[in-house]
Parts: structure tokens; C-alpha cells; sequence
């Protein structure tokens, strides 16, 4: 027994190793950790329990049968993270450049159930070079069990994917069917077709970086959630955003003891929001002002930056916050916007997140790109995300509220469970201006004075329409709210829907507008 255990103590460091020092050399001369270093910095000092280790190809030809490294390739097993059960596979890009075969697939689909059947996350560590093309089909095949996993955990348990090397081809499929990607600038991409065949199909030349670079799907494409500058300070907010989320969707986010005064009064609100609509300001200030201690994390910070998503605490319980933005495009809705917003709105519904609305809102970006790309359709998709959501809802206008948008943006009449409003606020189908321009359009050419009798009948329509008190009067806004008190009235309203429950209708599922 006893030459048995030294013979499991020489196997176990050898998987402990990895291939060689000389591959190990390489993948730190990148800039890049590897894949226990990363398992390492993710999780809670000494939790890691490996699965299946000692897992080895069974292929041949090509050389493969020469060449069978433990793990093949990828690293799975699960551990903790502040103290509760977190799952994570990393590739281990020393072994066949991380390329998934079908030993490589068979772990990462044994995690994945695992995961699910124990209600914990799941967190991908990927640097992989896709499909490993010695193995065929059957590195494919490997891919298609991950993508129907991946969508059967789908609002079950929070699954995040961390793209720390190369991922292309249908491998990038995968991060895009979980809740959140994380990207590290210069050393990860993602694309379906890289710089190559770009080249050679339309005759662009591109970077890699440039094609599928972390800036690229942070600011345009809106792939990637989250993008940081080095794979320390990208894994530590993965670290803190998991201690936002819940384990899974039968449970509740996690409660803090909290510190920052329920009834803290918020003063500086009344310097931060100009009364005139016209002038912007920075909603993430009213944000700071409001959540416990100013801190938040926000969703996708730059992408569709005319709409702020962010999760944070009020009260020492997670709430998902969506607002417009001022600064941004004047805050208004557009085809990006809408989907952004759509999707948080989902991800916070799924996980049992309530759901709070700062309304700034003109109304829906005008233009003909905007009509010919689908805003009817992308606008849909955020109305249908919260009219389909049952967690608790608050909306709060802070001052203009127009037309569309308006009513998308969880108004009371689309299911909000509270309504407040500021006593600057605005709603009504459209600006004064705009409203009078249309109605008394013939007085207004017909008068002596257009001008004067144009101001005449906007204060006329505006005195009677869109007083603050109008829509409250009309039980369309259940309280007009000293901004100053904004946070400890959210804060007794979500404490108050803390025991909401919400049948929904019997079908398999909804067909949400695409």
C-alpha cells in the first residue's frame, strides 16, 4: 500500500504541474496566469475539490495516442466563495491549447450537471483554442452537450463566463448563452470567424483584438459585460459580483447587516437633478446617493450608455437597478437601450432581484435607422421583460416621463407595484411643446403673434396636463415623494414586498418578441 500511495503522490503532482516548465513559460510570457493560478484567485483559500484529474483521451491517430496528459486539458471541481459552493471549469491552455475533445467535453459536462443538481454557479475559466480538429466530429458533439446544458441552467443557477485567452468559432456560443461575460483586455478574444478568413472572404484586415477584442464587445457589440485591464482585478469582480447573486433560482440574493441608516435623508439630491428637463446631469450620482454606502455594480458600463443597469443594496438587500441615462443621448430609449435593459430585467427576475426604475425619459430615439433596425421590435423586448416579471417592481420619476417610454419603463399600468414621483415630474404622452405644436397647430398660425400665443397655449397645456400632482391625482402614481426621503421610501416599500408572490399563467412559455 504504502509504494501505492507514493505512486498516487508522483501521479498527483505531476498533475499539479501541468506538461512541462517550458509550457508553463510560455503561458506567463503571455501575460496570461494559468489555469490553477486563476482557479486559485476565484476561490476561497484551500476549497478546491478537483473531479476527475486523472482523466485521460482515448483518441488515436494524428499522434494523439503518443500524447495523453492528465486533466486533458481542462480543470473542473468545485470550491467556495465567501464562504458558499461555487463550480468552475478552467481550460488549462499548456494542454492542446485548451482544445476540447471528448474527454476534455465529458468533464465539463459532468461540472455543469453537477452544478445544477447541487443549485450552486458556475463559473468558466476559458482559454481555449476551440474544437480539437484531430478528434473530429466528436469535439463538436462535445460542444452541442455544453450549449444544451448552458440553456438548461439558463435562470436556474447564476453562470458566468471569464474569457482569459482566444475562444472562436462555435465555442463563443457557449459565453453568450450564460448571464454574464468577463473579458481581459489584449490577452482575450471572441469571434465566430477570425481575422483570416475575414481577410480572405471580404477583404478587411483586421487585428484579433480589433475583430473580437474586449473594448470591441464591451463598447459595440455588447458581448462582454465586463472588461478589465489584467486577470487579478477581472477575477476579483467576479469574486464580488457572485456575492450579489443568489446560488441558484430557489433562493434569495444575500443579506447584509447594513450599516448605512435606512432613513438616511439624501440632501444632495436636491443639487444633483436640474428641475429645467432639458439639462443633463449624471444619473450614477443619484444612484451613489441613493444605495448603501454608494456602491454598486454596474452591468455592461459601457454599452448602450443612455441606460444605467447596476446591482446593488438598499438596506442591506440586493435590488437591480435600471435607469436612464441624461448624460447620454438625453437619456432616451433606443434599439440598444431597449435590449440591454431587457435582458437585466430578465437576469434580475430569474433570481428572485427586485427590481427598481428611475425614470428620466423623453421618449424613444426618432430616425429611420432606428425604424428599419426593429425599435418596435427591440422596444417590445423590454416591455415584455417587465410585464412578464414577478419580483418586486418600483418605479420612480424623477422628472420627465414621455409617451412610450413612458408606459415601457414598468409604469403602474404595465404591473409596477409602487409608482413615486418626484415633485418635478413630468408625464404626459409628450413635451409641452411638442403637445401644442399638434393641438393648437391653427390657432397658432392664425394668431396675431405666433409666438406669443404658441408660449400662451404651451403654459395653457402645461398648467393643465402635466402639473406634478396630475398623475397622481388620477391614481397613476401612488405618492409625489420629497427626493430627499427617496431612500428610506424605497427602501420601507421593498422591505414591505419582501413577501410578494405572483402566480403566473399555465403554458410552457411565453414567445417573447425577437
Amino acid at each position: 500500500m504504502i509504494s501505492q500511495i507514493e505512486e498516487l503522490a508522483h501521479i498527483r503532482q505531476e498533475v499539479l504541474d501541468g506538461p512541462s516548465a517550458r509550457a508553463t513559460a510560455a503561458q506567463l510570457a503571455k501575460g496570461k496566469l494559468t489555469a490553477r493560478e486563476r482557479i486559485a484567485l476565484l476561490l476561497d483559500d484551500d476549497s478546491f475539490r478537483e473531479v476527475e484529474p486523472l482523466r485521460r483521451h482515448r483518441a488515436t491517430g494524428f499522434g494523439l495516442e503518443l500524447k495523453r496528459p492528465y486533466t486533458d486539458g481542462v480543470i473542473t471541481g468545485w470550491g467556495t466563495v465567501g464562504g458558499r459552493t461555487v463550480f468552475v471549469y478552467a481550460h488549462d491552455f499548456r494542454i492542446f491549447g485548451g482544445a476540447l475533445g471528448e474527454a476534455h467535453a465529458a468533464k465539463i459536462h459532468k461540472i455543469m450537471d453537477m452544478a445544477l443538481n447541487a443549485g450552486a454557479p458556475l463559473v468558466s475559466l476559458n482559454d481555449g483554442a476551440g474544437a480539437r480538429i484531430q478528434e473530429g466530429v466528436t469535439a463538436l458533439a462535445g460542444y452541442g452537450g455544453i450549449f444544451r446544458r448552458n440553456t438548461r441552467a439558463s435562470g436556474v443557477i447564476p453562470q458566468i463566463s471569464v474569457m482569459l485567452g482566444p475562444c472562436a468559432g462555435g465555442a463563443a456560443y457557449s459565453p453568450a448563452l450564460t448571464d454574464f461575460v468577463f473579458m481581459v483586455r489584449d490577452t482575450s478574444q471572441m469571434f465566430i470567424t477570425g481575422p483570416d478568413v475575414v481577410r480572405a472572404v471580404t477583404g478587411e484586415e483586421i487585428s484579433q483584438n480589433g475583430l473580437g477584442g474586449a473594448d470591441v464587445h464591451a463598447e459595440r457589440s455588447g458581448v462582454a459585460h465586463f472588461a478589465y485591464d489584467d486577470e487579478e482585478s477581472c477575477i476579483a469582480e467576479v469574486r464580488y459580483l457572485l456575492s450579489l447573486l443568489p446560488q441558484n433560482n430557489r433562493e434569495t440574493p444575500p443579506a447584509e447587516v447594513c450599516d448605512d441608516p435606512a432613513d438616511r435623508r439624501c440632501e444632495a439630491l436636491l443639487e444633483l437633478v436640474p428641475v429645467d428637463g432639458s439639462r443633463p446631469y449624471d444619473m450614477r450620482a443619484v444612484i451613489e446617493e441613493i444605495v448603501d454606502h454608494g456602491e454598486y455594480l454596474e452591468v455592461h458600463e459601457r454599452w448602450a450608455t443612455n441606460v444605467i443597469c447596476v446591482l446593488a443594496r438598499l438596506g442591506g438587500r440586493v435590488v437591480g437597478i435600471v435607469a436612464n441615462q441624461p448624460q447620454s443621448l438625453a437619456g432616451v430609449l433606443d434599439i440598444t437601450a431597449s435590449e440591454k435593459a431587457a435582458r437585466f430585467v430578465q437576469l434580475c427576475d430569474a433570481f428572485s432581484i427586485p427590481i427598481v426604475t428611475l425614470l428620466d425619459v423623453p421618449g424613444f430615439l426618432p430616425g429611420v435607422d432606428q425604424e428599419h433596425g426593429g425599435i418596435i421590435r427591440h422596444g417590445a423586448k423590454l416591455l415584455y421583460a417587465y410585464c412578464d416579471a414577478t419580483v418586486p417592481r418600483i418605479s420612480l420619476i424623477l422628472r420627465k416621463a414621455y409617451g412610450g417610454a413612458y408606459i415601457v419603463m414598468d409604469s403602474q399600468s404595465i404591473g409596477a407595484d409602487l409608482t413615486y414621483a418626484w415633485p418635478i415630474n413630468e408625464i404626459a404622452v409628450m413635451g409641452a411643446e411638442g403637445a401644442a405644436n399638434v393641438i393648437f397647430r391653427q390657432q397658432i398660425a392664425e394668431a396675431d403673434d405666433p409666438q406669443a400665443k404658441r408660449a400662451e397655449l404651451v403654459k395653457a397645456y402645461r398648467t393643465e396636463l402635466m402639473h406634478p400632482y396630475y398623475a397622481a391625482e388620477r391614481g397613476l402614481v401612488d405618492d409625489v415623494i420629497d427626493p430627499a426621503e427617496t431612500r428610506q421610501v424605497l427602501i420601507q416599500s421593498l422591505e414591505m414586498l419582501r413577501t410578494k408572490h405572483a402566480d403566473r399563467p399555465s403554458r410552457k412559455h411565453g414567445n417573447p418578441p425577437q
